[in-house]
């Protein structure tokens, strides 16, 4: 049957709508081959004398029977309308926020608790094939254990989406369901701590940003090592892109990391006093979003769960307190004040308060510190200079400074967490959980940005090879009639950015010429 037969009366199609995107439509009057016209009736009884070129027909849309089909695959017509009122027919009517599309999950983040994440339902789906069930993030997790104990092969599971989709809670869910359904008597605190990585590495690499109060700025991929039994051993974690921008700058209505806020909110405690801070207001570095406070979050009762886990994971009080003084004197450090002294200088003044409490606490001397936040050093191969710099130079090199001192705070840490959840025994298997941060368009994206828009562009062109190519080349070669899907191929972005004379090919050389 042509396609252009299905386009008679009283079937139905997608018309798009600039308010709504996709607007249903009844067809009234049998379409022929050539109509310039196909006569429809919107919703609200609206008649429409709709225009259609040929080769490109409005969509059709699926019978009343598979709305809110849970699976998109088993759909008669999948195209964006009728996945977009599937989606919405499922999470508005029927208050699911979980759709299958073969192997892939769709998650529509409800932006608020829902009570479908407690042991029990953990248990229910434990041992369940995937399609036995309503579709949930435990349904895939125990579909990757499965696998992995039935074929001894390791397993991945790829999280992404943009950003404030809700990624780092799905990764969380993961992992938790592997804890708690391969809890072994003899390791009873390994799976705690895998689980209690989570709250540290959010506290260091999480923020609020216009989009996600609990945005993760860094992309995490943890690998769960599992014994011949197939119970957690351990995890070791990797981190990737971290957003240190974030640190010296906040745009409206975001925030800095989370452990400045609750080292702030906890100022006043008895332990912390010899830090000299104060609220958040009083610093440069995380007062710049205008947003200090998250409504619902209590920084100084997640000050107390942070330390918690630090403790569980074997990380004692001596070390938390190393960490804390090396935040604190980077929020001291923000606040330098860095005065003009003519066009071509710049100088600190000794009595800076916070420049003497930034060296108090890192154990250096004031005056090296004021002369070289203004001052460079220039090595060539036959001498080396030492040049004042303006204060914009100065500020930059005080901000970049803070930069590096977080970036290296960060992977220390991330590393002692590695150290703890160590493991004696051999690897048998592993499941890798990757969670890759948003991609965002802002009106001027920065470096760090770009790289991450770069990785999603490349964990895309990694989706359709596996989901598109490869699946579809599989039926040419065994000779199943097929109908060629087309996708879109982003390869042509990828190589604008990487292949020879890319953006990043050129920033090289832009910057070997400064």
């Amino acid at each position: 049957m042509a396609l252009a037969e299905l386009y008679t009366q009283y079937n139905r199609v997608w018309i798009p709508d600039n308010e709504e995107v996709w607007q249903s439509a009844e067809i009234t009057k049998n379409y022929k081959a050539g109509d310039r016209f196909l006569h429809v009736q919107l919703e609200d009884g609206t008649e429409l004398n709709y225009p259609v070129d040929p080769a490109a027909l409005p969509p059709l849309r699926n019978p009343d029977i598979l709305v809110g089909e849970n699976d998109l695959t088993a759909l008669s017509y999948l195209h964006e309308p009728a996945v977009l009122h599937n989606l919405k027919v499922r999470f508005v009517e029927s208050k699911l926020i979980y759709t299958y599309s073969g192997i892939i999950l769709v998650a529509i983040n409800p932006y608020k608790q829902l009570p479908i994440y407690g042991d029990a339902i953990i248990h229910a789906y434990s041992g369940q094939n995937m399609g036995d069930m309503d579709p949930h993030i435990f349904a895939v997790a125990e579909e990757a254990y499965k696998q992995m104990a039935r074929n001894n092969k390791n397993q991945s599971i790829i999280v992404s989406g943009e950003s404030g989709a809700g990624k780092t809670v799905s990764a969380r869910y993961t992992m938790r369901y592997f804890a708690t359904v391969s809890k072994s008597s003899s390791n009873a605190h390994v799976e705690d701590k895998v689980l209690a990585s989570n709250p540290i590495t959010e506290a260091v690499g999480n923020a609020k940003t216009t989009r996600n109060d609990n945005s993760s700025r860094f992309g995490k991929y943890t690998e769960i090592s599992f014994d011949q039994s197939y119970q957690i051993i351990g995890a070791n974690m990797r981190t990737y892109l971290l957003e240190k921008s974030r640190v010296v700058f906040q745009s409206e209505n975001e925030r800095n990391y989370h452990i400045f806020y609750q080292l702030c909110a906890s100022a006043m405690q008895p332990e912390y006093k010899h830090l000299k801070l104060g609220s958040a207001e009083e610093f440069n570095y995380t007062r710049m979003g205008g947003s200090t406070v998250i409504e619902g979050i209590d920084d100084r009762a997640n000050m107390v769960e942070t330390q918690k886990t630090f403790a569980l994971l074997g990380l004692k009080g001596d070390f938390q307190m190393d960490v804390f003084k090396m935040l604190a004197a980077i929020l001291h450090l923000g606040n330098v004040e860095i005065a003009a002294a003519g066009d071509e200088r710049s100088s600190i003044s000794m009595e800076d308060k916070h420049l003497n409490i930034f060296c108090e606490l890192l154990g250096l001397n004031c005056d090296k510190m004021s002369r070289w936040l203004c001052h460079r050093k220039i090595i060539t191969t036959s001498e080396t200079v030492v040049k004042p710099m303006t204060r914009a130079q100065a500020v930059n090199a005080r901000d970049a400074l803070a930069k590096k001192i977080y970036s290296h705070l960060f992977d220390f840490i991330v590393e002692r967490i590695n150290q703890a959840l160590q493991f004696s025994g051999k690897q048998h298997t592993f499941i890798g959980v990757l969670d890759i941060y948003g991609f965002e368009t802002f009106d001027v994206n920065s470096f760090e940005q770009f790289c991450i828009n770069y990785a999603n562009e490349k964990l895309q062109q990694q989706f359709n090879l596996h989901v598109f190519k490869l699946e579809q080349e599989e039926y040419m070669k065994e000779d199943i009639p097929w109908t060629l899907i087309d996708f879109y191929d982003n390869q042509p972005v990828i190589d604008l950015i990487e292949a020879k004379m890319g953006i990043l090919e050129l920033l090289d050389e832009e910057c070997l010429v400064i």
